[in-house]
């Protein structure tokens, strides 16, 4: 961080700790969903729950939320989220049933999705080339640590306090946040961009329908008008939804991004990744439990390794993406995740981490920390800085999107309970991921145009 100037500094660390709150909280969960079920009922469904209605809200307004940012100011969207985020984070810790708990999760997600594209497009609009470069390597490296820390801080709370204070972890890093933006001075935004909210109701209501219709399948099957009419409404609400950005002057997720090279199969590959992530996640942070009998904290600590990696390597990752360009880094990064996800099956009955979870950790750390900024990074640096929160917004719409389909499809994928064969089920399904992530970032990803000048250029001055 030294080597940034203060404004980039400050604008980084805000970026981070706004970030941080929402990746925090959507993996945090997972530690604690036995614990929730056991209190509140409702099986491997109310898990389900948990998990999705935060990242149906937050995968369906995100793009609302960056074109809103976009009209309005990054700063004044971020202040918004956050207290709003605060107020849905005592009301999910308050919850009497499950209800409660799912409907006040998806308030979290609706407030967290005005964080993400309004603090990675501070970046993006501040800085540009190797030092945006470095700067989302930095990003990458402390949000993604939330991401995989949470389950350890998680499974703290859960096993020396309760469950309900897990949802309370983020007051601090709120706090710190809202303070350091009053000493943010930024340039206004034109306040001429038109807002198109019936494209964010398709959106949100076109997901959830879908999303509904794939966790309460498996409990009352498809020949239920319970489960293909919402199907059936939601997948067409969203088609109208694409159709509408297709034609609107002013979409929430132009379609024209996608024809940008890195930025259409960098998104593509970035479905297949986080799909594989999100699958993981919930897996290793269920089953460690249920299945193999450790404690919350002890499946929390399962990840660590994922969390030093990440730290250690992942600015280094994205300098080097600069240097080098992405496309090595986002091909071998996922294959060499798609190898740890394989040695999962080596998870028997007679259950020991050490031989079984530490090397698949390891070697996915290694592969996560290759991956993630260069992906960042080829996906935005590849769009012009004037349309950086809506590029930011699609692109984490993409990330949560994966996450809310391969979580809705659980059932589904570990064949109706999480056991062993479940498991293993799972880790077949997150390698496969992982290897078309890579396959499609060989196929399509490039060296950003104005990245490769300016590497040229400090290769001629040196």
């Amino acid at each position: 961080m030294t080597s940034f100037a203060p404004l980039h500094r400050l604008v980084i660390v805000i970026a981070v700790l706004a970030s941080f709150v929402t990746f925090l909280d959507g993996t945090v969960v997972t530690v604690a969903l036995p614990a929730i079920s056991r209190e509140l009922g409702g099986g491997i469904t109310t898990q389900q729950w948990v998990v999705d209605a935060y990242l149906i809200t937050l995968s369906a307004l995100i793009l609302l939320a960056g074109s809103v940012s976009d009209a309005y100011g990054r700063v004044v969207v971020m202040r918004v989220g956050l207290i709003a985020f605060g107020i849905a984070s005592v009301a999910v810790a308050v919850a009497p049933d499950p209800l409660i708990l799912i409907i006040a999760r998806a308030l979290q997600g609706a407030a967290g999705a005005l964080l993400v594209p309004s603090s990675l497009a501070l970046i993006t609009a501040t800085m540009r080339a190797e030092v945006q470069s470095r700067a989302i390597g930095v990003w990458t490296a402390f949000t993604t640590a939330a991401m995989l820390v949470g389950p350890l801080l998680g499974g703290l709370f859960v096993d020396f306090l309760s469950w309900r204070f897990v949802f309370l972890i983020n007051v601090i890093p709120i706090g710190i946040t809202l303070l350091l933006l009053t000493r943010l001075d930024l340039p206004q935004h034109p306040r001429g961009i038109r807002v198109d909210w019936w494209s964010g109701a398709l959106c949100a209501v076109g997901l959830g329908a879908v999303v509904f219709a794939l966790i309460e399948q498996p409990n009352l099957g498809w020949q239920s008008p319970a489960i293909w009419i919402p199907g059936v409404l939601g997948a067409a609400l969203f088609a109208l939804f694409l159709i509408r950005q297709h034609r609107s002057p002013s979409p929430l997720m132009p379609l024209s991004l996608f024809r940008v090279r890195n930025f259409g199969w960098g998104n593509l590959a970035t479905l297949f990744v986080y799909a594989a992530l999100a699958l993981n996640g919930f897996v290793i942070g269920v089953y460690l439990q249920q299945g193999a009998g450790l404690s919350a904290t002890a499946a929390g600590l399962a990840s660590l390794p994922l969390t030093i990696l990440m730290i250690l390597l992942s600015s280094r990752a994205g300098a080097w993406a600069g240097r080098l360009g992405p496309r090595i880094f986002m091909t071998g990064g996922p294959l060499l995740m798609a190898a740890g996800a394989l040695l999962l099956l080596t998870v028997a009955s007679d259950f020991d981490y050490w031989w079984q979870v530490l090397p698949a950790m390891v070697v996915m750390g290694l592969g996560l920390s290759l991956t993630v900024a260069p992906l960042t990074s080829a996906i935005l640096g590849a769009i012009d800085e004037t349309r950086s929160g809506i590029a930011s917004a699609v692109n984490n719409a993409v990330a949560r999107v994966a996450g809310l389909l391969v979580v809705a499809l659980l059932s589904t994928i570990v064949g109706g309970a999480l056991d062993l064969d479940g498991f293993h089920n799972a880790a077949w399904v997150t390698a496969a991921l992982l290897a078309l992530g890579g396959i499609v970032s060989w196929i399509g990803i490039r060296r950003n145009p104005v990245e490769a000048a300016d590497s040229d250029q400090a290769d001629a001055r040196a």
